[in-house]
């Protein structure tokens, strides 16, 4: 692979992450069809260790077709290429050594392409970086991950906290939106008052679930102030997000539970 087809960060149709695996779990199965499936599924052609990295990337997507093997883990069950779809986004996920022969978790790392809207995919790796809890951008070998990568850890860091600082934006704008509808209906008529305040308790938690990273609670609480307002004014339009209107066209996505393991 060239160095610009590899080149980290984002484009307008794409993003390239490079992260660090620090676990290799779950252990997961390959049906016969070349697909991602739960341990111990029937009729299973293999066994491949996800990782950390790849799991929190694939629930990050959002419901799911099953992920498909581009190339199946042979004798090291760490090293694969994998990729899934989920309606806008197309994320392809490729597992391999970077140093130390693959012999320790920490030896691998994971390249993450994502195609798909810009803020789609903005939220997609906010949503990888809340769930994992840890900065991966950062190496167990920054010399070697820099060589391989062709980045430095720089760029690499700026990379993944530029799309984490886009849907940080893209939310706390969504949740402005909905406050200054919520404000020109105050004192418009008493009797949705009390309907109105359920609204802005709705806001509060969205501001409390953004502070924390939490995007799918900012979701749901935007969802319950978005309802409330509705219902104390019909007529009232309110803009919806990129990630919500996404979000409500994936609910028809079959979804691949990764937690099935046996």
């Amino acid at each position: 692979m060239d160095a610009e087809a590899s080149k980290v960060g984002s484009d307008p149709s794409r993003t390239i992450l490079y992260a660090q695996v620090r676990d290799g779990n779950p252990q997961m199965s390959i049906d016969e069809e070349d697909r991602l499936r739960p341990l111990n599924w029937p009729d299973s052609g293999g066994k491949v260790y996800l990782g950390d990295v790849a799991q929190a990337s694939l629930r990050a997507l959002g419901p799911h077709d099953p992920p498909r093997f581009q190339e199946s883990p042979a004798f090291d069950e760490q090293r694969w290429v994998l990729v899934s779809r989920a309606n806008e986004l197309t994320m392809t996920i490729t597992s391999t050594a970077y140093w130390g022969f693959g012999m320790f978790n920490s030896c691998f790392m994971n390249r993450i392409e994502i195609r798909g809207p810009y803020g789609l995919r903005a939220r997609c790796v906010h949503d990888i970086v809340a769930s994992l809890g840890h900065k991966p951008w950062e190496p167990a070998r920054v010399r070697k991950f820099e060589s391989v990568t062709g980045g430095q850890l720089a760029e690499h860091r700026a990379a993944w906290e530029e799309l984490v600082s886009r849907a940080i934006e893209g939310m706390s704008e969504e949740i402005s939106e909905i406050e200054d509808v919520l404000r020109k209906l105050r004192g418009t008529d008493d009797s949705i008052e009390g309907i109105l305040d359920s609204a802005e308790m709705a806001l509060d938690e969205a501001r409390m679930a953004l502070a924390d990273r939490n995007a799918p609670a900012v979701e749901r609480a935007l969802g319950r102030a978005y309802s409330a307002i509705v219902e104390a004014d019909p007529s009232t339009e309110v803009r919806s997000s990129e990630a919500r209107a996404t979000k409500d066209l994936l609910d028809e996505v079959p979804l691949v539970d990764l937690s099935e393991e046996e």
